[in-house]
């Protein structure tokens, strides 16, 4: 039975006075063969790979709370999850699990590093950005065969100044509804701190970053700035995207396999706490044409 601190955001008993530890674990993994992050009952995931392999080290269920949930094909440089273990249980210094992890866990998934988490940090909700990048060619010939997992063939000419000039003008506090797939009860109000790309000889990067993400808005910024850089839209119509309320069916959704999560941010130790607080405050709808702050 899985203890009820696994799924808890509470501070946990430090090691040496009994009770459960928590752990940072840093991680990275290709995403192709999984069906995303989140555990499925009968599907190969990112969580359920490793929850499989360090439950069986600890001895011990474990369940992990991870900074952000990526789809089925997204890959990930920089994931970071948070576990809560006996630390009766622990062998040593919690460093020593990653050559363990290392044995067991397949070649697609790593857990680069683990240590102890300081107090009152939460992985998910301790985050102040999220850091993607997403990667295209547009050569004739196709992605190169050793970056074909992570790059996406794109064998049409974009103009890059365009694109950078309709993906700045998202920037800022904003209802992303246009771009976000609804969940019911989950707002689609976010800060998208940068959105910019470059390109060098044919491949072309996007750098996104905000304080969250919604459900697949990484993608579908990215398929709207390719429209407006193939010609097909202008930069008026992306910026006007944002007075929408409702998932737009014009915006396409890139494919998942050119995104990577490749860091993610926190704050200074003495101020997670506050963190925590501050992003489980509900952020209340922005009134279409409004303008300011609506909300933490």
């Amino acid at each position: 039975m899985v203890s009820a601190h696994a799924e808890s955001h509470e501070p946990v008993v430090p090691a040496g006075d009994g009770g459960f530890v928590r752990l940072r674990l840093d991680i990275s993994y290709d995403g192709t063969d999984f069906s995303g992050w989140a555990r499925q009952p009968g599907r190969r995931t990112v969580c359920g790979e490793i929850e499989e392999k360090l439950g069986a080290i600890m001895r011990t269920p474990v369940l992990l709370t991870v900074a952000g949930r990526t789809d089925a094909g997204v890959h990930a440089s920089g994931q970071v999850a948070h576990v809560d273990v006996p630390a009766d249980m622990l062998p040593g210094e919690p460093s020593r699990l990653v050559r363990r992890l290392a044995r067991f866990l397949p070649k697609d998934v790593r857990v680069k590093d683990v240590s102890f988490a300081p107090e009152h940090f939460d992985a998910r909700f301790s985050a102040i950005r999220r850091h993607y990048e997403y990667r295209l060619t547009t050569a004739q010939y196709g992605a190169e065969p050793l970056r074909a997992r992570d790059t996406v063939a794109w064998p049409k000419k974009v103009d890059i100044d365009s694109m950078r000039e309709a993906s700045s003008r998202l920037l800022g506090l904003h209802d992303f509804a246009a771009f976000c797939k609804r969940r019911e009860g989950a707002t689609t109000v976010r800060e998208l701190q940068r959105f910019d790309w470059e390109g060098t000889g044919d491949a072309l990067t996007a750098f996104v970053s905000a304080d969250a993400f919604c459900w697949s808005m990484v993608r579908s910024l990215v398929g709207a700035a390719l429209a407006v850089g193939e010609g097909r839209r202008t930069v008026e119509w992306m910026a006007g995207l944002l007075g929408e309320r409702e998932r737009a069916s014009a915006v396409a959704v890139a494919p998942a396999h050119g995104l990577s999560l490749v860091r993610v941010d926190y704050p200074a130790d003495e101020e997670l706490a506050a963190r925590n607080a501050a992003t489980r405050e509900m952020r209340t709808a922005i009134e279409s044409g409004g303008a300011g702050c609506c909300g933490s």
